[in-house]
């Protein structure tokens, strides 16, 4: 069973966040903190917007839903961050704001089609594959740019940026390396597309290394909420 938040976890962390901005140069404002809440049940999300969150990322479609649509009473804005099944884009597309997995062009296609008209556009990160893992989603480097153009084509969506997961490591200079390839692929894809204003990188493991490299989005679970109970 989970464990209710600790009260002072957020505090910390947004503290910490400041720093590590500061340190890089950025002001506060510019790195948003998303609250990675899958697992975690509605009371923990609604203890974690009294905190002042209000950005939360969701991997597991079913219970997103259930907990979008008991806490429809907050003004909470949700992240769709796991793989992305091609029968799931059609409630994904309903309630979901930001959509950080997109990573083939069948998935977008379904998404801008099934986005529904009164609903602004979806907001949309690109998943990249940025350590070549066999076991990870998310596009080649190579066909980050058509699926780029792909994208910014398509009526229902808002190309944003880019998201990834590399290879886990307790390495700095590892965590950096992978994190700098992202934001050079995201650089070269702002020549094209200047619009894009998004790097969605960085977890609870590596999020300062992230924020060293230019993340603007960092997707933190357990230094806020503890460890996951499954």
């Amino acid at each position: 069973m989970n464990q209710p938040i600790p009260k002072d976890n957020i505090a910390k962390l947004l503290q910490r966040v400041r720093l590590s901005a500061e340190k890089s140069q950025k002001a506060e404002r510019d790195v948003v903190l998303l609250a990675v809440s899958k697992t975690r049940p509605a009371a923990d999300i609604r203890a974690a917007h009294a905190c002042g969150l209000d950005q939360f990322g969701e991997s597991y479609l079913q219970e997103a839903l259930a907990k979008i649509d008991e806490l429809a009473d907050l003004p909470l804005t949700w992240h769709f961050i796991g793989p992305i099944q091609s029968n799931k884009t059609r409630p994904i597309a309903e309630h979901f704001q930001w959509v950080h997995s997109v990573d083939r062009e069948k998935i977008a296609r379904r998404l801008s089609e099934q986005r529904p008209a009164e609903l602004p556009p979806l907001q949309v990160c690109l998943q990249v594959n940025i350590s070549g893992e066999a076991s990870k989603s998310g596009a080649s480097e190579e066909a980050l740019p058509g699926l780029a153009a792909l994208v910014d084509e398509l009526p229902r969506l808002q190309l944003r940026g880019l998201m990834a997961i590399p290879a886990a490591s307790d390495d700095e200079t590892e965590q950096r390396r992978a994190f700098a390839r992202l934001r050079q692929l995201f650089e070269a894809l702002q020549q094209h597309h200047p619009q894009l204003d998004t790097l969605s990188m960085g977890m609870s493991g590596d999020w300062q290394a992230a924020i060293a490299e230019g993340s603007t989005m960092i997707r933190i679970g357990t230094a806020i909420f503890g460890p996951r109970q499954r």
